[in-house]
């Protein structure tokens, strides 16, 4: 009777462990179905990772400080920091094509901000070509993925030929309907601050507006992000706890991700894993 018991228990489970199995392999094309863009692309670890993520919970504009170009030139051995920023390319074009696949509104990255200038003039002369180059490089797939190309920071700052591509790459891309990438260039959240404070104070002297009309709402539509939805997610990479003057008014009630993953080891995984946290957080904006 024992022996009986045992076989009975042994073939409920294994009806329980096939049904399980049988479950968890049929998961993957309802999940293709709710992500039609992506799922259909992705190796197949990246697309069952979809299984975990809501696609009408994701973010509408993440924010991502790229960092640790630097320390993964120099862990392989490169005297030179700019192979870390050549290496960090491919982590940027995997991203974008990854969260615009994925539907997201916004994806802004903090690619060279005001102190960077104060780099060596070699490093900066170097990054200055990099971004003139990947800016006419990926327009193929920024169109390709239906991307409008935006900037915020000083425009002015950039040298002739970066501004130039820029500037080019933002017209080619301007009637494109899908995800904006918006690139943070010799960008600084103080300065963005102050402009706008210097802005309302002539307005204000100008009489186009009156001390008492002067709203959060105001400085959302002169900071150089009017127009987009304030981030709900900002990623930091290479570990560092740090905010590094990166749109400080915007990110006030942002989710913050923090990986010690190097920005150029960064790939889709990972985003989609900061996506999972992302999900799993409760967010109260101040309320109980």
């Amino acid at each position: 009777m024992a022996s009986n018991k045992v076989l009975m228990f042994n073939g409920a489970l294994g009806t329980m462990f096939r049904r399980r199995v049988f479950s968890l392999g049929n998961a993957l094309p309802d999940q293709q179905a709710r992500w039609p863009g992506a799922a259909l692309k992705w190796p197949e670890s990246d697309r069952r990772m979809l299984n975990r993520l809501d696609p009408q919970q994701l973010p509408a504009h993440v924010a991502v400080i790229m960092d640790g170009n630097g320390r993964w030139a120099r862990q392989r051995g490169f005297m030179d920091r700019i192979r870390g920023h050549e290496a960090g390319i491919e982590a940027v074009r995997e991203t974008t094509r990854t969260a615009a696949e994925l539907g997201l509104q916004v994806l802004t990255l903090y690619a060279f901000s005001k102190e960077n200038w104060s780099r060596p003039d070699k490093e900066v002369q170097a990054l200055m070509t990099l971004l003139a180059h990947f800016l006419v490089a990926e327009r193929d797939e920024l169109m390709g993925n239906n991307i409008r190309l935006r900037m915020i920071g000083r425009h002015d700052d950039l040298p002739d030929k970066a501004r130039d591509k820029l500037q080019e790459s933002m017209e080619l891309t301007s009637g494109n309907s899908g995800m904006v990438l918006n690139l943070a260039l010799s960008y600084g959240s103080r300065d963005e601050i102050t402009r706008v404070t210097r802005d309302i104070a002539r307005m204000t002297r100008e009489g186009q507006i009156d001390l008492s009309e002067i709203s959060s709402e105001t400085i959302d539509g002169l900071l150089d992000t009017a127009g987009l939805p304030d981030p709900d997610l900002l990623i930091r990479t290479s570990g560092e706890m740090r905010i590094s003057n990166f749109l400080l008014w915007q990110i006030a009630y942002a989710e913050i991700h923090v990986t010690p993953v190097l920005w150029p080891d960064f790939r889709r995984t990972r985003f989609l894993e900061a996506l999972i946290e992302y999900q799993g957080r409760d967010r109260r904006f101040g309320r109980i």
